[in-house]
């Protein structure tokens, strides 16, 4: 029972934003082995494990607020049935040997994991609470992730593939944010004090501006990263991705978990596929 609640503390249905470590990988291709295969497992795995972690450390910080929300009060620790001491002390121990582990991969593994969860636990205790600083911390953890999975394979990123990263995260957080106004609008329950200093219109632009700085810097990343024009039949798709995701956002009030519009949306998936297809196509076929 213990086991089962610890689980679903660790909030694995969010773990799919781990998988931004593989992007080196991805776009190392041909040039991958086996080995690095593995490396990047370990790095995905440990990133599924330390994510968890800090999830277990925020919903601790923010069980009273938790307790009060109708999506959250459902969680085992705000529910009541698992003790917050419990969960602290799992966190902490699978923390330390997730730590252990990734100093074998490599020690900037480690390194890279704890900036990670310092980074979040500074976000849970005052970052989330000062305007545009709460977007850039969300966005930080994705650019971490992207250059852990290069640094756990030895690969090196290009500025212009960083700042894509970068750029879409904070494309999702904007996204995100107007999710949450928007639903806090509608049950008239501010849980998050700095939605207040926000505004629609305010967010809508800067979905707007991420967006094509997305679309401009992936288009730069194609055109300088491995000097192939094949790799340029992969844009439209960003593009695509990119306006469909807005038109959930702006549209159908979606965006609160990017995450879950990632499965559940069927255009959004068949695009990311689609992507993958086009890149590992384009890859190969420069080889």
């Amino acid at each position: 029972m213990t086991v089962s609640l610890l689980w679903r503390q660790m909030r694995p249905g969010q773990w799919p934003k781990n998988l931004l470590v593989f992007a080196a990988f991805l776009f190392h291709i041909p040039h991958d082995t086996l080995s690095m295969l593995l490396f990047e497992s370990a790095a995905l795995i440990l990133f599924f494990a330390v994510s968890g972690c800090v999830y277990i450390g925020n919903d601790y910080f923010d069980l009273a607020s938790d307790r009060a929300n109708p999506e959250k009060q459902n969680r085992p620790m705000a529910s009541g049935a698992l003790k917050p001491r419990t969960a602290l002390t799992f966190a902490g121990v699978v923390a330390l040997v997730a730590f252990a582990v990734a100093w074998k991969v490599t020690p900037y593994l480690t390194l890279l994991l704890i900036l990670y969860v310092l980074i979040n636990i500074a976000y849970t205790l005052r970052l989330k609470h000062i305007v545009i600083l709460d977007i850039f911390a969300i966005a930080a953890g994705f650019v971490i992730r992207a250059v852990a999975g290069a640094v756990a394979i030895g690969v090196l990123l290009t500025p212009w593939f960083l700042l894509c990263a970068l750029l879409l995260a904070l494309f999702l957080a904007t996204g995100k944010r107007k999710s949450e106004w928007e639903r806090a609008k509608m049950d008239g329950e501010w849980h998050r004090a700095v939605l207040h200093e926000y505004s629609p219109a305010l967010l809508d632009q800067f979905s707007v501006i991420t967006a094509a700085l997305v679309i401009v810097s992936y288009a730069m990343f194609t055109f300088t990263a491995h000097r192939n024009e094949a790799l340029m039949a992969s844009i439209p798709l960003v593009i695509y991705g990119v306006f469909r995701y807005l038109q959930l956002v702006q549209v159908h009030g979606q965006g609160g978990h990017p995450e879950h519009t990632l499965w559940q949306d069927r255009h959004i998936l068949v695009t990311v596929l689609l992507f993958g297809v086009t890149v590992i196509t384009a890859l190969c076929w420069h080889r």
